[in-house]
């Protein structure tokens, strides 16, 4: 490993708290263990008893605020919070909720979405927050019907009445109540969500909450990264619980400042609802929602909400980061309120560019006269969600880091590859209504198998941890019999393809060559071209700056590859974006490599006869 790839020792960084990484390392039967030498500390029974705590040591904080639609803040404070959940629940408790018949809550991030699920976990009902895309953006409701069915709620609560109305209609029985917060459904009653407000006995309630415990499930959270239909990963209070010790005991820093996030992660994502929200409500911090997005239409919410509030810590996905950092380059004024008591970055959910990450250096360097250190991992909806962090010595794209006090990993090899696998108390059970799949789910250890390829980032040096190594599923053979690794070269791709590259998809499966689908970032390619707005998207991908930007992407990945299966023989930009309907594309904005493979088979097969009609192609031959 260079010294390029190490925390640079001249570099400063602003003090933080931070765990000592110690893990434990052996082989045995073919397989590498690693398990931090940390014991987890105890854990509370259920999550909510934070609630209750803060409650009588900060009852007057702010827990969570929301901007109303005046523009100002919207608080509910932590001893306000638990008064309103044990009313809430205690209106709950009249609909004969359980397991078997659970809350789904349509909706995005808002104040009632939090309060009617931390109701129900205090009650001991299970809720599901689905992706608002699956009812206001998806046509077909295929996936929306395929949860329904699955987990037959007993009641399904909607933020917005008309928003969501097409949805309701199409996929919710009769027969099943609704909540909703403002608007209608045509032809159908709703109970209001401030109705649940007004005053009632609490002693049921309350009782109910006394017989929630570890094993009590407190949400079902959808995954979304197959070609299959979702699965519905039961989260029990125990996982909540370890994840978050395991991410205090990892960031002290969180103890010794009460943690306050501006964010706008989603709460159907485990990243947003349980990561995010959790680490602030574990720890008595503040939770300001955010109602922008890292969007052309939406980031400049984002911006006047960091202007207004100094948050302790940042975590958004790559796309956010490149947004911000641009920001903070121009506007001295937010620069100012972000840096004022910032502790730590974190970025998840795809590879942040080496571009980005160094100019975010600098102005921060510049700003403060000190870095802020950029912290990730790896985790999964599986695992509640964090099994390792990037608090080792290195700093570089693609590290996830060591594991956690309480994870335990193992490296188990398949095909060729060592695949990730999780134990410990932050694991799920299994899926929900869905054994089949469990027994694919789990080794013979018990350990969850993630699918997830790892690798030491120093085979002489194990101790600094881990590299992601891509997915084993999309690894595939070229015609010849060469394995094509698609994780790093794709990773490659979209890295030394910043700005322009917004993800890709490597094609070759049984063909004697690469080729690469392009989703290309169209703002940055609109500018390359020097095109005006009203130019067609045909139009900007056919300019000749971007395709000999592309032309030269291709030269550069290719003055790297070591052969056949990493050498790029084309590259076509795809004007048309993926497509959620058809799993193209995940609620949370991953890009699915199997179904555009799937779903584009013709337009690939058009490419591989006649790449020069189509493509880009690559001037040398490996």
């Amino acid at each position: 490993m260079n010294n390029e790839s190490s925390l640079q020792p001249f570099a400063r960084y602003r003090p933080v708290a931070l765990g000592t990484p110690d893990v434990h390392i052996e082989e045995r039967t073919g397989s590498v263990y690693l398990k931090s030498r940390e014991t987890l500390a105890a854990l509370p029974p259920r999550l909510l008893e934070r609630l209750l705590h803060w409650a009588e040591v900060r009852g007057e904080q702010t827990f969570v605020a929301r901007r109303g639609s005046d523009g100002q803040w919207q608080r509910i404070s932590y001893r306000e919070m638990l008064a309103r959940v044990r009313c809430i629940a205690a209106h709950l408790l009249d609909h004969d909720l359980s397991p078997e018949r659970p809350l789904v809550i349509l909706s995005g991030n808002d104040l009632e979405h939090l309060q009617l699920a931390l109701a129900a976990m205090y009650i001991g009902v299970p809720y599901c927050p689905v992706s608002p895309a699956y009812s206001t953006v998806a046509r077909d409701y295929a996936k929306l019907q395929h949860i329904f069915d699955l987990l037959r709620p007993g009641l399904v609560m909607a933020a917005d009445g008309a928003a969501f109305s097409r949805a309701i209609e199409a996929v919710v029985p009769a027969e099943v109540p609704l909540l909703l917060v403002r608007g209608e459904v045509a032809g159908r009653h709703a109970q209001r969500f401030d109705a649940l407000l007004k005053p009632r006995d609490l002693d049921a309630a309350d009782a109910a909450f006394a017989r929630t415990g570890p094993d009590s499930i407190a949400k079902f959270l959808f995954t979304s990264g197959s070609t299959k239909l979702p699965k519905a990963v039961v989260t029990t209070q125990r996982m909540l619980c370890a994840n978050q010790q395991m991410l205090l005991q990892t960031f002290p820093v969180f103890g010794e400042e009460p943690p306050v996030l501006v964010d706008w992660l989603p709460w159907n994502h485990t990243f947003g609802g349980s990561h995010n929200v959790g680490i602030v409500l574990y720890n008595g911090g503040s939770l300001y929602l955010d109602d922008g997005r890292p969007t052309p239409q939406l980031f400049g919410e984002t911006l006047r909400n960091l202007k207004d509030i100094s948050p302790t810590a940042y975590l958004t996905v790559p796309k956010g980061w490149e947004e911000l950092v641009s920001a903070l380059e121009q506007d001295g004024e937010l620069r100012e309120r972000f840096f004022a008591r910032m502790k730590l970055f974190f970025f998840a959910g795809a590879g942040l560019s080496q571009p980005v990450w160094d100019r975010l250096d600098r102005v921060a360097e510049q700003h403060c006269g000190e870095r802020i250190r950029m912290m990730a991992g790896l985790g999964m909806t599986e695992t509640a969600p964090s099994c390792t962090f990037t608090t080792g010595p290195l700093s570089v794209a693609g590290y996830v880091g060591l594991p956690a006090p309480g994870c335990e990993v193992k490296l188990a090899p398949v095909d060729g590859k060592l695949e990730g696998r999780f134990r410990g108390p932050h694991v799920m059970p299994g899926y929900w209504r869905q054994t089949e799949l469990n027994g694919e789910a789990f080794d013979e250890e018990g350990f969850y198998r993630s699918g997830d390829a790892l690798r030491f980032a120093d085979a002489a040096n194990p101790h600094w941890g881990l590299m992601f190594d891509g997915r084993i599923a999309e690894d595939f053979k070229l015609s010849t019999g060469v394995f094509v690794s698609v994780g790093p070269l794709r990773t490659r791709v979209i890295l030394q393809g910043a700005p322009y590259v917004q993800d890709v998809v490597v094609t070759g499966p049984d063909r004697q060559r690469i080729g690469l689908l392009v989703f290309p970032s169209l703002p940055a390619c609109r500018a390359l071209a020097g095109l005006p707005a009203e130019a067609s998207v045909v139009a900007v991908l056919a300019a000749e700056p971007v395709r000999q930007w592309l032309a030269g992407l291709l030269e550069e990945l290719n003055r790297e590859a070591t052969g056949l299966a990493s050498h790029i023989a084309w590259a076509c930009l795809m004007s048309e974006a993926p497509s959620l309907d058809a799993g193209e594309i995940t609620d949370k904005g991953s890009l699915n490599q199997r179904a555009v493979l799937s779903r584009r088979a013709e337009l690939i097969e058009r490419l591989y006869a006649d790449p020069a009609a189509h493509c880009v192609l690559a001037q040398d031959r490996p």
